[in-house]
């Protein structure tokens, strides 16, 4: 096992294990952690594709319920991990599960729409996944989903001060862990969140490494729903991240 990946492993599960301790108030009622139920699939994404220094990291929020929540990948839609990434293991439950958002892994029947966006343009633009991930790497900043009593996804950002605060302090220190670990030229943050996150650990840091905004793939976003795949390429073309 190469150091990298040694390191990057250890990130990860320390991560997970702090992140128990935290405790989060109503409107949250359930609080999943794929980085638990899910960490042999993640723990495979880090062996298979984490190993070395990227020249690109790219950083989502958090795990929504029909992606990385299913298979423990960031924006992992169960097809696109399966089939072109190659990732498939068996994966359990949240000690508390929503009846409305279950785990069942590989076999869930729903599709993460942000999920498909972003690893089919991955996979349009180098073909395999492993002239993809020479180079670059994707994290998301929290590997926690929150859930309301109705089933509706609760985002970091909105959770109260004190308690997305104490979450900061963990998820910072992990994110420049990483940034430190992979040395990127160019720290990609997917969505106006995760460039924030990346701007404030970057600024307190020795990591020399360009932030860079690249649309969010989400289908609540209205821009996104308008061709997300010609914008996101893009901005990074434009940023320099990617060249013609």
């Amino acid at each position: 096992m190469s150091d990298t990946l040694s390191r990057a492993l250890s990130v990860a599960s320390r991560l997970s294990h702090s992140l128990g301790d935290l405790s989060f108030a109503s409107p949250v009622e359930y609080v999943y952690n794929p980085l638990e139920y899910a960490w042999d699939v993640h723990a495979a994404y880090l062996a298979r594709y984490g190993a070395g220094k990227k020249r690109v990291l790219f950083l989502g929020m958090n795990p929504g319920p029909w992606g990385m929540a299913q298979t423990g990948v960031p924006f992992g839609d169960a097809g696109c991990v399966r089939e072109w990434l190659d990732l498939e293991c068996n994966v359990a439950k949240p000690a508390v599960e929503h009846p409305k958002r279950p785990v069942s892994g590989f076999d869930c029947p729903r599709g993460e729409v942000s999920g498909r966006r972003l690893w089919s343009l991955f996979a349009e633009r180098f073909v395999s996944p492993d002239r993809f991930f020479e180079d670059a790497f994707v994290l998301n900043y929290c590997p926690l989903l929150f859930l309301e009593e109705s089933g509706r996804n609760r985002t970091p950002d909105r959770l109260p001060a004190s308690e997305r605060e104490a979450l900061e302090e963990l998820c910072d220190a992990a994110l420049l862990e990483y940034l430190s670990l992979f040395e990127p030229s160019y720290a990609v943050g997917v969505g106006a969140f995760a460039e924030r996150c990346l701007s404030r650990v970057v600024a307190h840091s020795a990591v020399d490494a360009t932030i860079v905004r690249m649309l969010h793939p989400s289908p609540a976003s209205p821009r996104a729903n308008r061709g997300w795949a010609e914008a996101a390429t893009a901005e990074l073309l434009s940023a320099g991240v990617w060249s013609e």
